[in-house]
């Protein structure tokens, strides 16, 4: 179903986008590929000279801990940054490399930013088409296409497979926001090698508290858990065809004996009997999100070193998250295509321009088809927006720019000086408060419900409510409908709606100034006495006996 709160958020224009920068303190140094879309970047590697790149260039930029290395974008610039695995092409381009990014190339790479920063697997991104599409002399032969984690039960996967059950079992995730956040990045790349100190630093937490939480939520401690989250990863890659010494650099070992002993102290197996023993059945085909985003990079990193460059794939194969929930509400944007969202037995479509919140602590199932692009926009506490069914809001193309720089800014280190991670609720003010609107009595006559949803869309403008869906013929019929579905007229109606509204913005920290605006008032005053006679408080009084009641 498409949702009825489908609001058009997006119909004016977005807010200008800033510049951003990546220092040297924000991220562990690890090769980086960054590639402009629009704007211009600016590069500098130690003291050296700038490097400037334009809409359509990209550079590869190796992993040298001993080189510091400052992005800087100008105003108006989506830039973005993917971050590979610590060892992906560092065999193959170990140089600081400048490259064009052909136009069909773009929402390729656009989709494999959305691969490497949420839970989507890559199933379907084959590495053996992308091979037929990028082999050149000197190129490996395409791996095999043995599935690193098959879609059934995992235990019972590995019992038919003769291996350890928990050889295929992710880690448990702490729920702990400090400690989540700190997983969630080692499950993206397993091989940073921050210490206990320097994570918690970035995750605004004590090393104390960090080990405490790991322990009390996984029942391992930090350094036990992210050993397995590294032989988890280690078992993926290595169902991708990676070899032993490959899959050592990939997940964070110095070496491949040191892969190869964990490995065995852990399943019992060598990395290499493991192999053996996974490829000796057939898979089920596909790769893990990890697997898939690493076997892209490096394919990308051939078509840099190439003089002819190659076709991109004609289409982006479908996709689909795990069924899993989320502690916060996260925030998803469909760029191209369309996808769903499943929550229990009931599927939401979402199409092309749409965002959807989806609410924390709901299992669901995201999923893209064929030629689609999501990216994720942003987070939101349960304290900051409540939420308990999905909510969208859609967005004309004119916010295609502003929207990505949203979603980089959102899931990586380049970002404005000043960023806030709540700004995102800003745009959605308007319609998070519209959907509570809907517990306003709405008629069921199609015609009268309509009427309602265009006065939702148009509460901000002053008027506009009162004008939306009025005229003609039928104004008898729909004002009949109001009364014996509502119990109001529809102006009572209309009324009751922006009350409801205004007193969730109210409640949400918006000044009365600016609730009177959104609500479609023009003076203040004028909004003041409407809230009172409504609520029977002042929209201040309202707005303080909230912020007393949350204290």
């Amino acid at each position: 179903m498409v949702l009825p709160s489908s609001f058009a958020a997006g119909s004016g224009c977005p807010p200008p986008i800033p510049g951003a920068r990546w220092s040297p303190a924000d991220a562990p140094v690890r090769p980086l590929l960054l590639w402009v879309r629009t704007g211009t970047a600016h590069l500098r590697l130690d003291d050296g000279p700038v490097l400037h790149l334009g809409a359509g260039e990209g550079v590869w930029i190796p992993a040298d801990g001993r080189t510091e290395r400052t992005i800087t974008t100008d105003p108006g610039t989506v830039a973005f940054p993917l971050c590979p695995h610590a060892g992906v092409g560092a065999r193959g381009l170990p140089e600081l490399t400048r490259f064009d990014v052909p136009g069909d190339w773009q929402d390729w790479l656009i989709q494999l930013f959305n691969l490497q920063v949420t839970p989507f697997s890559g199933r379907g991104y084959s590495p053996e088409a992308i091979a037929e599409l990028l082999r050149r002399p000197g190129s490996r032969p395409p791996a095999p296409t043995t599935a690193g984690r098959p879609p059934t039960s995992e235990a019972l996967a590995a019992e038919e497979r003769h291996l350890p059950p928990d050889a295929l079992a992710p880690p448990t995730m702490p729920r702990a926001r400090g400690a989540r956040a700190v997983a969630e990045e080692l499950m993206r790349d397993p091989a940073l090698d921050l210490t206990v100190e320097r994570w918690a630093s970035r995750v605004l937490s004590s090393a104390r508290t960090l080990r405490r939480d790991f322990l009390a939520d996984t029942g391992l401690t930090f350094e036990r858990w992210r050993l397995h989250c590294r032989l988890d990863a280690a078992a993926e890659f290595l169902a991708a065809g990676y070899d032993v010494d490959q899959v050592a650099a990939l997940v964070g070992f110095a070496s491949r004996n040191g892969l190869t002993r964990a490995f065995k102290g852990q399943f019992g197996l060598t990395p290499h009997e493991f192999g053996r023993e996974l490829f000796a059945r057939p898979g089920a085909g596909g790769l893990t999100q990890r697997a898939a985003a690493a076997r892209q990079t490096d394919d990308l990193i051939r078509m840099m070193r190439e003089t002819d460059t190659p076709t991109a794939p004609e289409m982006l194969p479908p996709a689909s998250t795990p069924s899993h929930t989320n502690d916060v509400h996260v925030l998803s944007w469909m760029y191209r295509g369309s996808g769903y969202l499943d929550i229990g037995d009931r599927r939401y479509e979402r199409e092309r321009g749409v965002a959807t919140w989806i609410p924390a602590e709901l299992e669901h199932v995201t999923g893209l088809r064929e030629n689609s692009v999501s990216l994720p926009l942003g987070n939101a506490g349960t304290a900051d927006l409540h939420l308990t069914a999905p909510l969208q809001v859609r967005f004309s193309s004119a916010w295609d720019d502003y929207l990505m720089f949203c979603s980089i800014s959102a899931r990586s280190a380049l970002r404005p000086d000043d960023h806030d991670p709540r700004h995102i609720l800003d745009l959605f003010a308007e319609q998070a408060a519209a959907q509570r609107a809907l517990s306003v009595p709405m008629p069921t006559d199609p015609r009268a419900r309509a009427v309602a949803m265009e006065c939702l869309r148009r509460i901000g403008e002053p008027g506009g409510a009162q004008d939306a869906g009025t005229g003609g013929t039928q104004d008898a019929e729909i004002h009949r409908a109001f009364r014996d579905e509502t119990g109001m007229t529809l102006g009572r109606w209309r009324y009751a709606a922006r009350m409801r509204i205004a007193r969730d913005l109210l409640a949400g920290g918006a000044p009365p100034s600016a609730v009177a605006r959104r609500t479609g008032y023009a003076h203040l005053p004028t909004f003041s006495a409407a809230f009172s006679r409504f609520h029977g408080l002042s929209p201040r009084e309202y707005q303080e006996r909230e912020a007393a009641r949350g204290r």
